[in-house]
């Protein structure tokens, strides 16, 4: 064959695409199991990242296994529907870490796209939301963890926001992002952000705000990002739409914490008298 010819040059193009694209499939599919592992370790770290917050002695060594962290910490995973009610069960690993299941941000990126739908006036889109719930006990406290997904300035944001026992009092929150920009939108990664929440809590409508030129309700707001007005006020928004979802659930945790710290009345004995 003629190896100047456009025939040649179009057959060995195609050759070298189709071995290249099989070489990557493979290459893909083999590492799939290993990708899935990462992702799950680190949907792990970020949840009990959150959570752990309500304890300001915990640090996770750099030597921690993170798997079995999690075996030791966690109570429950579940799914909730727009209801509150639970929906669904995510398998804790309490026999084998490997078998673990969280919910990951594509699954995050799923609800959030059921979530539009419902917002433009979907009705029928709610039955499809399961929302995760993960359940943490933290040295006797019931922490419940929340995940929150949305649309950053670049990319998305997300973020993982723990609830005390009252259903509205922050324990602690941690987020993440794909690609807003370095220095500035990129610190909602950084502690002096997220450390913001814990302490503070949502309104019984489900407000929270974080507001550019600073908090004015300190109970209720946090301070953005000097300099990333935008990324801030779209974690504000992230955290807002996905409470409004979650707060038939946070209703029902701040109805069983409030019966818990009823008093319970004494029962009143009359004094008997017996005859001679």
């Amino acid at each position: 064959m003629n190896t100047n010819s456009n025939t040649y040059t179009v057959i060995y193009s195609i050759v070298l695409v189709v071995v290249v694209a099989a070489i990557l499939a493979f290459t893909s599919q083999a590492l799939k199991d290993k990708q899935n592992e990462n992702v799950k370790l680190e949907t792990i770290t970020k949840v009990i990242s959150a959570a752990t917050q309500a304890d300001p002695d915990y640090v996770i060594a750099e030597d921690t296994d993170i798997l079995e962290e999690y075996q030791n910490l966690i109570s429950d995973a579940i799914f909730v529907d727009v209801n509150g009610e639970k929906a669904g069960q995510m398998n804790i690993g309490k026999e084998d870490k490997k078998a673990i299941e969280v919910a990951s941000t594509s699954d995050l990126k799923k609800q959030n796209d059921i979530i539009k739908k419902i917002e433009a006036g979907n009705a029928d889109a709610a039955s499809e939301l399961k929302l995760p719930v993960y359940v943490f006990n933290i040295k006797g406290q019931k922490v419940t963890v929340i995940p929150c997904y949305g649309a950053g300035l670049w990319g998305p944001v997300w973020g993982y926001l723990a609830f005390a026992e009252d259903g509205r009092t922050f324990d602690g929150a941690i987020f993440d992002h794909k690609s807003e920009t370095p220095g500035l939108g990129a610190k909602i990664t950084e502690t002096p952000f997220y450390s913001q929440f814990k302490g503070r809590s949502i309104t019984d409508e489900g407000y929270f705000g974080v507001i550019k030129g600073g908090a004015k309700d300190t109970e209720h707001e946090v301070d953005a990002i000097s300099g990333a007005s935008i990324t801030s006020g779209a974690v504000g928004t992230t955290v807002r739409t996905w409470v409004k979802y979650y707060l038939p659930y946070l209703n029902k945790l701040a109805a069983e914490s409030a019966a818990a710290q009823e008093p319970v009345a004494e029962e009143i004995v009359e004094p008997t008298t017996e005859e001679e």
